[in-house]
């Protein structure tokens, strides 16, 4: 049945689709454009430039588990990662970050947007690179087995325990000042139609609820904790305190009253830790607004969107710290993750945080209900979840509709429609073109203004996409055609 849907998507529909580099080499350009103008209905290509994750730059990541796609090559990538355009050394003076581009052999050294901007604009498609934060040693993203980027150990996080962690410090100057030139040299050097910037950041909670020591205690931090008037030592203080506590919940150990009311016995009486979760909050938003601003400065008429992070609507924390509105301000248009059929599995990932934590003493079957009433979901019990998978027509509406209102017209609304996105258990709900077909309308019936296919083409079958086409041709945004 066709569905209402708002005169401006009407009037300029956004139908995106993320894709790697890999596809337009294994492919041909030519071919993987016209199959997704025409047989898909895209018209705005949103390109991983640079990243070290298969997820965003590779072949599907899960074939092992899924076997591969109907197109592409079925066989593993030797993706190193990296930056898949041309070295422009004059946007990185500021930074000892300097050497970071792709060594993929079967890229041979191309330059992705030189090769895909001319075609895309023949046919009348925007091209918008897409960058996500953390880029390195992500789990499920496929990451690749080292980063062989001179100097960058030197930016790397220090947690409580005095340990250099993971993953870069964005309040490390050469780091924060690496991004600006990337997106600056993007900007400048491309005829491309905007950014399109993803923050998916634990902030210090998240990591203790799952069993990772907070941070970060590098000297910037510090050192921006003490302008702010933030005395580091005693915050480390509580948080040693705290997360004592967290690792004792984890362990079983017994507390006098039950998990909640420990955890937040001791987290009020260590408000440190409550400061330090603000600055770390307060700076990870800086950096997408400065990134917003250098795209604006480079050029006003190019967009800045947002891909917004399915945990923002799983976690009741992170949805408290991202608002809508407040992302409107730095955003012209907002992507909210809604990969259907794997989130069942992504709820559950999330709750069994909370399961080995704060609700360890309650049951998952009594509690999911609360929290699904908490997050204004409506799906499957706990026991089904994760091979149900979350239904389009609540999940995504509710989350479309979601977005629409706490963004006011102030932004408009993209969905992320995940295709294929990539499974992690053999019980886990499949993505069928049912699901797609379902996901596009929900998104339309909601109030939204666009979509955009999700996570990447690599990893995605054409017959699953064509779900999407059909629900497109009903609604008037694509002409028919033969699949």
């Amino acid at each position: 049945m066709t569905q209402p849907i708002p005169p401006a998507a009407l009037k300029d529909p956004f139908v995106g689709m993320q894709i790697s580099p890999i596809s337009f080499i294994d492919e041909g350009v030519d071919t993987v454009l016209d199959t997704l103008q025409n047989r898909v209905g895209v018209n705005a290509l949103l390109i991983g430039t640079i990243s070290w994750l298969g997820l965003k730059v590779g072949r599907r990541i899960s074939h092992q588990l899924e076997g591969w796609p109907d197109h592409g090559v079925p066989a593993p990538y030797t993706m190193q990662g990296g930056s898949y355009i041309k070295s422009r050394p004059e946007y990185y003076s500021d930074t000892f970050i300097k050497e970071f581009a792709s060594a993929d052999p079967e890229m041979g050294g191309q330059d992705i947007l030189d090769l895909v901007i001319p075609k895309a604009k023949e046919r009348g498609m925007k091209v918008i690179p897409e960058f996500m934060e953390p880029l390195f040693k992500y789990a499920g993203h496929g990451s690749a087995a080292a980063v062989l980027i001179p100097n960058m150990p030197q930016c790397l996080e220090i947690d409580l325990l005095g340990r250099v962690a993971g993953e870069p410090c964005t309040s490390n100057p050469h780091y924060r000042k690496w991004w600006h030139g990337i997106v600056e040299q993007h900007c400048r050097s491309y005829g491309i139609d905007g950014i399109m910037w993803c923050n998916e950041r634990n902030s210090p909670l998240d990591r203790m609820l799952q069993g990772q020591a907070p941070g970060c205690f590098c000297p910037h931090c510090r050192k921006e904790a003490a302008e702010r008037g933030i005395d580091c030592e005693r915050v480390k203080v509580a948080f040693h305190k705290v997360w004592d506590v967290v690792k004792g919940l984890r362990a079983n150990k017994t507390f006098a009253d039950n998990s909640l009311i420990e955890f937040m016995r001791v987290l009020l009486v260590n408000p440190e830790v409550l400061l330090w979760e603000k600055l770390w909050l307060e700076r990870s938003k800086d950096l997408d607004r400065e990134l917003y601003g250098i795209v604006k400065w480079c050029d006003p008429k190019l967009s800045f969107g947002l891909n917004v992070w399915n945990r923002n609507h799983f976690n009741p924390v992170r949805k408290a710290q991202w608002g809508w509105e407040e992302q409107t301000d730095y955003a012209d248009w907002v992507k909210p993750i809604t990969y259907q059929h794997q989130s069942g599995h992504i709820f559950a990932k999330e709750m069994e945080h909370y399961r080995k934590t704060i609700l360890r003493d309650f049951d998952a079957n009594d509690f999911t209900p609360a929290m699904y009433s908490i997050l204004g979901l409506n799906e499957a019990p706990w026991d089904k979840v994760v091979q149900a998978g979350l239904d389009p027509d609540t999940y995504v509406y509710g989350q479309c509709a979601d977005a629409v209102r706490g963004c006011a017209g102030k932004a408009k609304v993209y969905m992320g429609i995940g295709v294929d996105a990539p499974r992690e258990r053999k019980d886990q709900a499949v993505c069928t073109p049912d699901i797609v077909y379902r996901s596009v309308l929900a998104t339309y019936r909601a109030g939204g203004e666009g979509i955009v296919y999700s996570p990447n083409y690599a990893g995605m079958n054409l017959t699953n996409l064509d779900g999407g086409a059909r629900a497109l041709e009903e609604l008037g945004l694509k002409p028919a055609t033969a699949a």
